[in-house]
């Protein structure tokens, strides 16, 4: 039995004054009606970065008693993990109506910590914290020397990412960096140094938001007032937790996640008319775009130059602005997915990718820990 999804939404973005769990409220009332159910229509929900018992307070929130829950914390990829688990447990019967949603307000708390959450009997307290490493971004920092290193690239390749976000942000209203005006290389690369070789600008932003997805089975979508979009195939792994650990920086589980979803949705990479990853700095989406075999390792750099991947080019990534230049409220897996249901069904506006029929959404948790991929398409493409 197939899933789908059936609503889609957003909450306000950027400085907004609400909490965490009202942005997801926001979110999941707005889902829900572009879905044309009701929130009694709801006996599952997935959600995570709202308490320790995530689920459990945004149902109690909510005022529902859902039959199927799910709150995995996996960082940025959990989102499409709960993708995974809700066509699971919809094909089981468990429940009928799943709501996927998140809430941050990490820009109005003043959350965001640039110092590493170790756990003083892990190895990574050992071994990293007295290098006292920027939290997440040195981490991250590390990977992208070792790639530029390896493969002989210089920053630009870097750079490259953050100027195609910012142009695909100009054409949507939603984005936080909607009027900041056209970034370019030689700004990428004058930025101030966050942790070498990043600077802020291949970082992404802190602004609250949040957001819902809602998921049925594709014979109950047809029934629906919103064209359904069918889950062809997910597939996930899990690597490392620090920086010390890895032989390898560069080989995550991010071959392995999309290579499962791959095989489960009977598509590559190349049938994909729109791609959404994670884009917590300007590596992330370079190793992902390898990860998911658009390009061989070292080939990101080629693939993303002079505007490839930007509005107009051969290969539309990140479309919504992505979470460099939309927003980042935290965790951004759910937004890939949002803006792939959004496309999907034609809702872009100046920034739509024409006759778009398939996606796919590659979710990156932790410090390139966690990864999980979903395969999406339009339900009238099978």
């Amino acid at each position: 039995m197939t899933a789908a999804i059936v609503g889609a939404a957003t909450s306000d973005l950027g400085v907004t004054g609400l909490p965490a769990l009202a942005l997801l409220a926001q979110g999941v009332t707005r889902a829900l009606a572009d879905a044309g159910l009701a929130l009694s229509d709801v006996d599952g929900l997935a959600t995570a970065g709202t308490g320790r018992f995530a689920a459990t307070q945004a149902a109690d929130y909510l005022g529902i008693r859902p039959a199927w829950t799910d709150s995995t914390f996996a960082g940025g990829s959990a989102f499409e993990m709960y993708v995974a688990r809700a066509a699971q447990a919809l094909a089981s019967g468990q429940c009928r109506t799943v709501v996927i949603a998140y809430g941050s307000d990490q820009r109005s708390a003043r959350r965001r910590s640039l110092t590493g959450p170790y756990d003083a009997a892990s190895p990574e307290a050992q071994f990293e914290a007295p290098a006292g490493p920027l939290f997440p971004a040195s981490h991250y920092a590390l990977a992208a020397r070792r790639y530029l290193h390896v493969h002989g690239l210089g920053r630009r390749v870097l750079a490259e990412v953050a100027v195609a976000a910012r142009a695909w942000a100009l054409l949507n209203p939603e984005a936080y960096r909607h009027t900041a005006g056209p970034l370019t290389v030689e700004q990428v690369l004058a930025a101030p140094m966050l942790s070498s070789p990043l600077t802020t600008a291949d970082c992404c932003l802190v602004t609250d938001g949040g957001g819902a997805l809602v998921l049925t089975t594709a014979e109950r979508a047809r029934d629906l007032p919103r064209p359904g979009v069918l889950v062809l195939g997910y597939g996930e792994a899990t690597s490392h937790a620090g920086s010390a650990g890895p032989a390898d920086l560069l080989d995550t589980g991010a071959r392995a996640a999309a290579d499962r979803a791959w095989a489960a949705s009977g598509l590559g990479p190349h049938d994909m008319d729109v791609v959404q990853v994670y884009d917590s700095f300007t590596i992330t989406t370079l190793l992902s775009l390898e990860a998911l075999g658009l390009c061989p390792p070292g080939g990101a750099g080629a693939l993303v130059a002079d505007g490839r991947i930007g509005p107009g080019g051969e290969l539309p990534v990140n479309t919504s602005g992505g979470g460099l230049s939309y927003g980042h409220p935290g965790m951004f897996g759910l937004f890939l997915l949002i803006e792939a249901v959004r496309q999907l069904r034609g809702e872009c506006g100046t920034r739509q990718v024409p006759g778009a029929r398939t996606a796919v959404a590659h979710g990156t948790g932790g410090i390139l820990s966690t990864h999980a991929t979903v395969v999406l398409a339009r339900q009238d493409t099978r």
